[in-house]
């Protein structure tokens, strides 16, 4: 993500304004496009605000994260979707994740299951080392 821009870039787009120049005009004069001249106009007015916004920091998780934690205590197999519905559907599934991620709580398959008793889809061929298809017949 850029950074913002300079306090005496918007600082010249106001006082633009408040000489009677168009957007068009400011834009073109100060080398900014017409839609980011238009809101640094528009927050002044509506909002009284001729800084920008702080940008980044952290994000709020509208989870209660003991709570999640606790419930994966109970079922450490559950679902983000069960999870959800566990916590009332207050929020979304990817909120859920992010905040399992932030409670560093990582769903892992188990060492100590059987292993899969299907076919392997390739082989190694004995003599020549090379792999083949389970259908094929090895060569030589």
């Amino acid at each position: 993500m850029g950074a913002a821009y300079d306090q005496d870039l918007r600082d010249r787009v106001l006082a633009a304004y408040d000489r009677g120049l168009e957007t068009n005009q400011v834009a073109e004069q100060l080398d900014v496009s017409k839609s980011w001249a238009r809101r640094v106009k528009q927050c002044r007015r509506e909002e009284g605000r001729v800084t920008p916004k702080p940008m980044g920091g952290l994000r709020v998780v509208k989870v209660d994260l003991a709570r999640l934690a606790e419930l994966v205590g109970q079922r450490p197999d559950a679902t983000l979707r069960e999870l959800r519905q566990m916590l009332g559907g207050i929020c979304a599934e990817s909120t859920i994740c992010e905040a399992l991620k932030r409670l560093k709580i990582t769903f892992k398959k188990r060492q100590f299951m059987l292993r899969s008793r299907t076919v392997p889809m390739w082989r190694n061929d004995v003599v020549t080392g090379k792999k083949i298809s389970p259908g094929s017949k090895a060569l030589g």
